[in-house]
């Protein structure tokens, strides 16, 4: 602490005189009127930051509660390192060192970040170039940079921070990080188990003691967040399956003295296994009682389940909501009968009053229009609260795809215990996509693919795309546009203009082609909330381009109805999706069918497409997966079925392990031309991968494959379907997913092309 000597009225205030001003009056100094104030030391702050903050001007009263009171707001500023304050006569005056600030932030030894995500880290916390310098403040970036760290796992990171000064009342911060190695779970041990083995246990884990594979999936680095997760895993394994008073006692994490071997020790008490005695409902139940009894999902005589409870509790509250009542409370009160391990549940309601919705109010959307919100609304302002039709709302804005987030907040009206206010909170997300992007496949081999798509044209709502393949055998240009609300009804409207060359597989090859322009327009009608059906119709012309090795059917239709045929098709399909994914899917199912139908032109045919893929659930690990097609095409009015529009099959998307596209008839060249029928089904047992722990994007599965193309005069013998068996290895990885398949034929015929090993990338089921 400095001090300068006591002259005339003369005394200078340091920050540690302030606090004890009032207690040492030989520092005291008489009340006097500022005459004049001179500000001494400054150098970069502003001379107006520093009276802005002085609790007096000239020409008023100067005491020394004023003086403690300035020296405690000039330091708050956090821009000075020193504030005095010396009085010459009825002259104050402030003197005043300034804090250095921060000219750079350097790194060195970093390896695990990059220098601008640690840059962010120490932004947050205060600490950025421009800033003044503070020793506490560095204190904590090392802190900071140290939990960044410890994030990653690597737990003997060290930090040494080095302060050089320069020029200009300057410094240069240095954090020199030695990182050291990554602690990595060495055992993860459960102690009190007597039901559940430890494997069973601890494959309920996304933490893992390591793999062959950890590499990729980092399971065996510690993190609290994923730790607590698996013992929400585990708790929920045990309240699922009886155990209503199992509890976690403790949870210790110990790491060796080197910093890199951590040991998970999870405590616990199974408690007894108790099953359901009954299940009594008391309160109102609005006098339906019996609707509510067949939502209760409890059983007497079955093991307790926790999520039975809370299954029963939500549909209870639903129910209750979708007769306006919002705040219906129900509570589920266990009445436990420990000497016979039985548990009575007693369904306690209070509907509370019913409600409308007066007002909904629509926030976040700065640039969808609120008209291609609310017409996605089921509830309707003015009318009784129903959380079925709120939630239906909810899901029905989200699933447009334009927003990150959706949320619903019911509000009650200040006043009016009858009303509410819905506010539905959007975050916007970037709905333009520019891609370009390969793929290659042993049939099409590399092919380049692009695209510009605005799923939300000038906040319309409507589609815009545009789609470029330049594979070799399929080669297209899509321009599309779709309305989704052509009418209020909320019928959609889509164009298409179209431009494909395709050249079928050949065991030759050759450069002949066919060429397809063609512009069509298709309408879908929402008959419910899940269904959806589509009809359009179209105008197409299809050109079989002569060169080497063209099949003789295709030269045969050409001679018979020339080279080029148009062809007016008429649309209809229908399509249901409740899959959980549609990348990685592990429940639901996904229906759909689409027929064809060549109405005018020199072409006269019916087609017809049918598939569906259920997805079976069999624990948190484990999926069984379906999928069946059929297609049926037919020639009318005299015609052949055109050749140009048989199905092909064999290859990844159809049977496995033959080669792409050559199941089914050959003409008298031996080229494979397809079939007017197709049938094909496939059947997964999906996996984790072995030391992926439970990372849904990298999986294995097992198959069987079993189907056949048929020509239009051929009958269907399944004696002639082929099938085949095989492993598989499926990933999503960042160029789309990537499927391998090693398939070995169980029932062939002599011709088939075998190809046992497949991948592609792309493709899906």
């Amino acid at each position: 602490m400095k001090k300068s000597k006591m002259g005339l009225r003369g005394l200078t205030l340091s920050v540690l005189a302030s606090s004890l001003l009032a207690a040492l009056p030989a520092w005291a100094v008489d009340p006097f009127t500022v005459r004049d104030i001179r500000v001494e030391g400054l150098q970069r702050v502003e001379p107006g930051t520093v009276f802005a903050s002085l609790p007096f001007r000239i020409g008023d009263q100067y005491n020394d509660d004023k003086g403690s009171t300035a020296i405690r707001a000039l330091f708050g500023l956090g821009l000075f390192s020193d504030v005095r304050l010396q009085v010459n006569g009825d002259v104050l005056v402030v003197i005043l060192e300034e804090r250095p600030t921060v000219a750079d932030l350097t790194f060195s030894g970093i390896k695990e970040f990059d220098a601008e995500v640690l840059k962010k880290s120490l932004r947050d916390i205060g600490l950025t170039e421009g800033r003044p310098y503070d020793k506490a403040l560095a204190d904590r970036a090392e802190q900071e940079l140290k939990r960044q760290y410890i994030n990653r796992s690597l737990y003997a990171a060290q930090v040494v921070t080095t302060v050089t000064p320069a020029e200009r009342n300057r410094v240069s911060l240095n954090f020199s990080v030695t990182e050291g190695d990554v602690a990595k779970i060495r055992d993860i041990r459960i102690v009190g188990n007597e039901v559940f083995s430890d494997s069973t246990l601890r494959s309920l884990f996304d933490l893992s003691t390591g793999g062959w594979l950890t590499w990729y999936t980092k399971s065996d680095r510690y993190s609290r967040a994923k730790l607590n997760a698996d013992l929400e895993s585990l708790r929920s394994y045990y309240l699922t399956r009886g155990y209503l008073e199992f509890r976690i006692d403790s949870t210790q994490v110990a790491i060796d003295p080197g910093k890199e071997d951590m040991t998970i020790t999870i405590n616990i008490s199974e408690g007894n296994r108790y099953v359901v005695s009954s299940v009594e409902l008391q309160g109102e139940y609005l006098g339906k009682e019996a609707e509510f009894k067949s939502l209760v999902a409890l059983r007497a005589g079955e093991p307790y389940n926790a999520e039975d409870v809370s299954t029963t509790v939500k549909a209870f509250t639903d129910y209750f909501g979708a007769f306006g009542y919002a705040f219906a409370q129900v509570e589920a009160t266990p009445e436990i009968d420990r000497v016979n391990n039985r548990v009575a549940f007693v369904l306690r309601a209070q509907p509370s009053r019913r409600v409308y919705v007066r007002r909904i109010n629509v926030e976040g959307n700065d640039r969808t229009r609120d008209e291609v919100i609310r017409r996605e609304f089921r509830q309707l302002e003015s009318a009784w609260y129903d959380s079925d039709r709120i939630r239906l709302s909810r899901d029905r804005v989200d699933r447009l795809g334009f927003f990150t987030q959706v949320g619903v907040e019911t509000q009650p009206v200040p006043g009016s215990p009858d009303q509410v206010d819905l506010t539905l909170s959007v975050v916007e997300k970037p709905t333009g996509n520019l891609s370009l992007g390969a793929g290659y496949s042993q049939a099409e081999k590399l092919s380049i693919i692009a695209g510009i798509k605005q799923e939300n044209v000038f906040g319309s709502g409507n589609y815009l795309g545009l789609d470029v393949n330049t594979s070799k055998f399929n080669r297209q240009f899509v321009l599309s546009t779709t309305d989704p609300y052509y009418t209020a009804d909320g019928i959609s409207r889509t164009f298409d203009l179209y431009y494909r060359t395709t050249t079928p597989f050949t065991e030759q090859g050759g450069d002949y082609r066919l060429i397809t322009p063609g512009i069509s327009v298709r309408f879908g009608v929402p008959f419910t909330e899940q269904d959806t059906v589509f009809f359009g119709i179209g105008a197409e012309q299809t050109e079989i381009e002569p060169g080497t090795n063209i099949p003789a059917a295709y030269l045969k239709y050409a001679t018979d109805f020339g080279f080029k045929s148009t062809s007016v098709p008429l649309t209809i399909g229908w399509s249901r999706d409740n899959r959980d994914s549609s990348l990685v899917p592990t429940t639901g199912r996904l229906q759909r069918v689409n027929g064809e139908l060549g109405i005018a032109g020199d072409t006269r045919y019916v087609k017809l497409n049918y598939q569906v893929q259920q997805y079976i659930p069999l624990n948190k690990q484990y999926t069984l997966a379906f999928n069946a097609e059929a297609g049926w095409g037919k020639g009318v009015g005299g015609r052949p079925f055109p050749v140009f529009k048989n199905f092909f099959g064999g290859g990844l998307g159809s049977v496995r392990g033959f080669d792409q596209g050559t199941l089914g008839p050959r003409d008298i060249t031996g080229s494979f031309i397809g079939g007017s029928r197709k049938l094909g089904l496939n059947a997964e047992f999906i996996a984790p991968f072995p030391g992926a722990g439970n990372d849904r994007t990298l999986r294995v599965f097992g198959f069987m494959d079993v189907g056949n193309v048929y020509g239009e005069n051929d009958k269907i013998d399944f004696a002639e379907m082929r099938a085949s068996v095989g492993v598989g290895l499926s990933w999503i990885s960042p160029i789309g997913p990537l499927r391998f398949a090693y398939a070995n034929p169980v029932r062939k015929f002599a011709g088939d092309r075998i190809q046992k090993f497949q991948f592609q990338i792309g493709t899906s089921f």
